[in-house]
């Protein structure tokens, strides 16, 4: 059950550090009624302890992220290249293509607007995946106006990945309902959903979810590996092998350190590791 050394990882999760990494966040702002919130240098802030470090001005973001997947055997990773406020993971998906996979992170308030936005962004930068945020844009996964966008991730061939369960951030839960992919599953058998940051406290019902539809996943983003939910590591050592993709949260939440001196002691199978850290995600991603 030894985590191997050998097998190229990828990662569906990660960002580039930042100077000041509130301006990442600013999006949430109006959304956030606590005092507490409103300092925080990343809206959950107080899940976390020891959140990566922001850089110095004149550091290079993609030279830091690049070294760090180097110093952790990360071999590919996926970034949002839809934040407005950065250009760090357009330039990193231009300029390392070998490297950053493309991925955009979609608003279903904006309608036919932000379906002509994902045509552009794909054409441009050959988008591997979607993702959304149903919480902080507060619009249920289950709700009319994301059915534009998963029908266009069909007709794409794009899988989305969904923020599921409590958020971190101090905003309502309901829209991030576990119980509502099981709709979305339904209507959608083609489209590829992979949930994101935990599932929580409705991880059981995620997993009785994953065994009833094939089109659905789970990645592990925004967890230390030594908090994985325990639900998550049974079903990926039984029938869930090729249904659990790994996800870190570099430089959101998590420092690399911290996630590979965890991961080892994730007691997965011999014969799960290399698809937990690479294979599923290939075949997800469409990369096989």
């Amino acid at each position: 059950m030894a985590m191997p050394t050998d097998v190229p990882i990828i990662d569906t999760m990660i960002g580039f550090p930042s100077t000041d990494r509130r301006e990442i966040y600013k999006f949430l702002a109006p959304e956030l009624r606590d005092e507490e919130s409103g300092n925080f240098k990343m809206p959950a802030q107080y899940m976390f302890k020891d959140i990566p470090s922001e850089i110095e001005e004149g550091v290079d973001p993609v030279g830091v992220t690049l070294y760090t997947m180097d110093r952790f055997g990360v071999d590919r990773a996926m970034t949002n290249v839809g934040n407005e406020t950065r250009d760090e993971p357009r330039r990193a998906v231009r300029d390392h293509p070998d490297r950053f996979l493309a991925a955009l992170e979609v608003d279903p308030r904006r309608g036919m607007d932000e379906i002509r936005r994902i045509r552009s962004f794909h054409e441009e930068y050959g988008l591997v995946a979607l993702s959304t945020f149903p919480a902080g844009y507060r619009t249920a996964i289950n709700a009319a106006p994301y059915y534009p966008i998963y029908a266009l991730a069909v007709e794409l061939d794009l899988p989305i990945f969904i923020t599921v369960g409590v958020p971190g951030p101090r905003l309502p839960m309901e829209p991030q309902k576990v119980e509502y992919l099981d709709e979305v599953c339904w209507f959608f058998p083609e489209l590829k959903v992979v949930m994101r940051h935990g599932a929580e406290p409705w991880e059981a019902l995620a997993v009785k979810l994953m065994l009833k539809w094939p089109n659905l996943y789970y990645s592990t983003s925004a967890f230390a590996p030594k908090h994985y939910p325990r639900a998550i590591i049974d079903y990926a050592n039984t029938r869930g092998a090729d249904k659990v993709i790994y996800a870190g949260y570099f430089p959101a939440g998590l420092t690399y350190e911290r996630i590979m001196r965890e991961l080892p002691d994730v007691p997965l199978k011999d014969e799960v590791w290399p698809r937990f850290l690479r294979e599923n995600a290939l075949r997800v991603l469409g990369l096989d």
